[in-house]
């Protein structure tokens, strides 16, 4: 019974995945027809409504249809919005760079808001460690494209907005041409090329720019180059150094801060584009998450001497084209995890090599220099401990191991490996470990990264 019972769950599960892929792809059918369907009765002035007949005696002094009436009328129950505001939303059009974890509740809200035209730019595909923080995307959609799947939610929540899929990375090559086609500009990206260029394109083609970042428990929000407001580069005329550039890849972050950023973002956009309130221009929003703190601080005024909008400044739409961001920030435009070569081939072995020697069991001390918050999430057997920066004031605890474990084994000669995450730390630690007398040590090439890829498959990776 038991073989017989795990076949039919397997048929199960399968069959489930079965459905649910064809109910993915029917959905994303219908959504896209709707979404077409409307564009095409907004653009003939007509309305396909089949649940109530015309009121030819009815007064409307707005271009608002009974659909979007009713659809938005708790937006035009508001003194402050009304339905000036809300016509004004629906004949935007605004675009968001990066469909990640600030440009999901972004796109989300705009979509439903009622932006008229609503674009959306990445190259990415739905990952599983993105479901966290990235809640436009579902498990339906991993291994997709962002922009797909991002556009599949903003159809279903809204068929009325009309949605441009920009399946591209945003470069100098193609930037003005899609920027050119927007009133109001959301930056949702997570790097300083990219923050760069997208400020200096609204400055060419004068678009208004919401600016908003997160990482760990903290984020910021303000508006760039409104109503004669600072860019970017009025506040960072010189790039941070690369090393003060963290990922949420590398540092981590809380789901909820670019939720609670990227909301922000749209607030800011839908206050742009349908006129109403005042948009934190010249003003930068603090968020702390553990101190459940907001701080609005005021920033620096438009710089005269910026190079990009300043009173002097002569940076043309040519310029912009063959500009290198990469190379003026030190740090590529779409960042993949940092690969050091610091030692030779002879100071470094494989994940495979090790494990051949721990099965022929090898006398060896195995270092782990990941923090201590990393290790807790996973490690290998029987593995020491010592984060990086703590290397040197813990090395009689690594003399101690190695003579622990030649007694065991009877050896007198143990051997020192040392591993990380993805094969940097440790080779800074073997450079140091060098300095202080243990020249046998030797690097783990990849890290944890390359066990789980070429050892065990089922070895968590984070």
């Amino acid at each position: 019974m038991e073989p017989n019972g795990h076949d039919e769950a397997s048929q199960i599960l399968h069959e489930l995945q079965s459905l649910k892929a064809t109910k993915s792809d029917i959905d994303r059918r219908i959504s896209a027809l709707e979404s077409q369907l409307r564009h095409l009765n907004l653009q003939n002035g007509t309305v396909v409504k089949t649940s109530a007949l015309p009121n030819p005696i009815t007064a409307v002094h707005h271009d608002l249809t009974p659909e979007m009436i009713h659809r938005y009328s708790r937006h035009l129950l508001l003194p402050s919005f009304g339905v000036k505001a809300q016509s004004n939303l629906i004949n935007s059009s605004i675009l968001v760079v990066g469909a990640g974890g600030l440009g999901s509740p972004a796109l989300l809200y705009l979509a439903a808001c009622g932006a008229g035209r609503l674009g959306i730019v990445d190259h990415d595909v739905v990952e599983l460690n993105n479901m966290h923080r990235q809640v436009i995307h579902t498990e339906a959609f991993i291994g997709q494209p962002k922009v797909k799947s991002a556009a599949t939610t903003c159809r279903s929540i809204n068929s009325s907005v009309q949605i441009v899929e920009h399946h591209e990375a945003l470069r100098t090559s193609n930037a003005l041409e899609i920027f050119n086609q927007y009133d109001v500009i959301v930056d949702a990206t997570d790097n300083a090329p990219s923050r760069y260029m997208i400020s200096d394109c609204c400055v060419l083609l004068g678009k208004p720019l919401v600016s908003g970042a997160a990482l760990g428990l903290e984020g910021q929000l303000t508006v760039y180059n409104y109503n004669g407001g600072p860019c970017y580069r009025c506040l960072f005329p010189t790039p941070p150094p690369t090393a003060a550039c963290q990922r949420c890849a590398d540092s981590g972050v809380l789901g909820v801060v670019p939720g609670i950023i990227g909301c922000l973002q749209a607030l800011e956009a839908i206050k742009i584009a349908s006129a109403v309130g005042e948009p934190l221009s010249g003003r930068m929003l603090l968020f702390d998450a553990l101190a459940a703190r907001i701080r609005i601080v005021k920033i620096r005024g438009r710089s005269p001497q910026c190079e990009a909008c300043g009173e002097n400044a002569t940076f043309t739409q040519q310029q912009f084209r063959e500009f290198d961001y990469e190379k003026f920030t030190q740090s590529p435009l779409t960042p993949s995890p940092l690969k050091l070569k610091l030692l030779q081939s002879d100071s470094r072995i494989s994940s495979k090599e090790y494990h051949d020697r721990v099965a022929n069991g090898e006398a060896h001390v195995l270092v782990d220099v990941r923090p201590a918050h990393h290790f807790k999430i996973v490690s290998l057997p029987k593995s020491l401990n010592i984060p990086l920066p703590s290397l040197e004031a813990r090395l009689p605890e690594i003399s101690s191991a190695l003579k622990e474990e030649e007694q065991r084994n009877g050896s007198s000669n143990a051997k020192l490996y040392v591993i990380c995450r993805r094969g940097n730390d440790s080779q800074r630690a073997v450079q140091n470990l060098y300095k202080l007398g243990f020249t046998s040590a030797r690097d783990i090439v990849g890290g944890l990264e390359s066990w789980a890829h070429d050892v065990d498959s089922n070895f968590p990776t984070y």
